[in-house]
C-alpha cells in the first residue's frame, strides 16, 4: 500500500499549481513602506522616486489573501487531499528558499506560476511519519522573470504520544519541562560569537555601524543601512519595553512549560530583540509594558537575557511564567 501510494504522490512531481496567476495588487509604495517599518529597514533604496521592494518581499505580492487566487490549479489540493486520506492530516512549513534576479519596482505587474517540484520518499520525524512538498514559484514582473521562490511543508500523521509529556499534550494539559533536559543551543558563528561574549559577562552589546553609526540588531556582518562591514560595539543600559508578543501553547518540547510569552522587547536605544518577559504570569503582558534586562542561567553552559516586567504586582503564589523560556 505505502509503494501504491508513493508511486501516486511521484505522479503530482512537475505538475502545475498555478499558471500565469496575476497578483492581486501591483507592486506599491505603501506596502514596501508597511514591510520595512515592519521589519525596522531604513534602508534608502526602498523609498523615494527611484524606490525598489525589499527582494525579501517576493513572495508578499503573490498571496491571495483570504480569498485566494480563483485561477490556481486543482494539482496541489488533490495532492493534498490524497495525503490527507493516508493519514497525513498534519502540516507544517519546513523551509523556504528564494533567488532574486532583478528588482521590483513600484507599478509593475506581478504575475507568476507554480509547479509541484517534488514529493519525497516516506520520512519518519520526530513530529510524525509524511512527505515533504517542495513547490517552485516562478515570479515575473511585467512578464520578465524577477526571482524564484521555493516553499516545502512536511504533511505527515502526528506520532503516538509515548510519553507523559506527549500524553499530556495530546489532552490538551500542561506537562511541565522534561526532568534535565536542556535548552537548545544558540547558534555561535564568526558574525554571533561577540553578542554571546558580550553576555557571558552580562553585557546586552549592540552593533554599532562604523561610518554611519546606525545601530543594529541582530548582528549582522554589514550595515543595512549604509552597507559599510566596519562597526564596534554599545552597551544596552537595560530598560525596554515590550513592542509586541505571543503567547506560546503548543507544541511542548523539552526544556520548555507552554504556556509563556514571547516578546518583541524594544530597547531604549531603540533597536528590537526576541526574548522572554519574566516575572509575571503569561496572560499580564502587554504591548508598552516596561520591562528590564536580566541575566538567566539556564544551565551550566547557557545564559540567556531575558526581561523582567517592572511595577507589576504578583500576588504571592502566583505563577510568574517559565523563567527564561526563550
Amino acid at each position: 500500500m505505502s509503494e501504491d501510494l508513493h508511486a501516486r504522490l511521484k505522479e503530482y512531481e512537475g505538475r502545475s499549481a498555478a499558471t500565469a496567476v496575476v497578483g492581486k495588487d501591483l507592486v506599491n509604495e505603501a506596502m514596501i513602506r508597511h514591510w520595512c517599518e515592519a521589519m525596522g529597514d531604513l534602508n534608502p533604496a526602498y523609498a523615494g522616486p527611484d524606490a525598489i521592494a525589499p527582494p525579501t518581499m517576493l513572495q508578499a505580492w503573490t498571496m491571495g489573501g483570504l480569498s485566494g487566487h480563483a485561477d490556481r490549479s486543482g494539482a496541489y489540493d488533490e495532492l493534498s487531499a490524497l495525503l490527507d486520506a493516508a493519514g497525513c492530516t498534519s502540516v507544517v512549513a519546513t523551509d523556504c528558499e528564494q533567488e532574486y534576479l532583478r528588482p521590483l519596482r513600484p507599478g509593475e505587474r506581478i504575475t507568476f506560476d507554480a509547479v509541484i517540484e517534488s514529493v519525497s520518499d516516506r520520512k519518519t520525524t520526530r513530529l510524525g511519519t509524511g512527505y515533504f512538498v517542495t513547490t517552485r514559484t516562478d515570479v515575473r514582473a511585467d512578464g520578465e522573470l524577477a526571482g524564484t521562490h521555493r516553499f516545502r511543508i512536511l504533511k505527515y500523521a502526528p506520532a503516538a504520544a509515548r510519553t507523559a509529556s506527549g500524553q499530556a499534550a495530546a489532552s490538551g494539559r500542561a506537562a511541565g519541562p522534561e526532568p534535565n533536559a536542556l535548552r537548545p543551543r544558540p547558534v555561535i558563528n564568526r558574525d554571533t560569537a561577540g553578542f554571546w561574549e558580550g553576555v557571558a559577562a552580562h553585557k546586552l552589546l549592540i552593533q554599532r555601524c562604523g561610518a554611519c553609526r546606525t545601530l543594529r540588531f541582530p548582528w549582522l556582518p554589514g550595515c543595512g543601512a549604509c552597507g559599510s562591514p566596519d562597526w564596534d560595539t554599545v552597551e544596552a543600559g537595560g530598560d525596554a519595553t515590550v513592542y509586541s508578543y505571543v503567547v506560546m501553547h503548543h507544541p511542548p518540547f523539552p526544556a520548555f512549560d507552554p504556556p509563556y510569552a514571547v516578546a518583541l522587547v524594544e530597547l531604549a536605544e531603540g533597536v528590537r530583540m526576541i526574548s522572554n518577559v519574566i516575572g509575571v504570569p503569561y496572560d499580564r503582558v502587554r504591548i508598552g509594558m516596561p520591562v528590564r534586562l536580566e541575566f538567566l542561567r539556564a544551565d551550566d553552559e547557557l545564559e540567556l537575557p531575558v526581561f523582567r516586567a517592572v511595577g507589576e504586582d504578583v500576588s504571592p503564589g502566583a505563577p510568574a511564567g517559565p523563567e527564561g523560556a526563550l
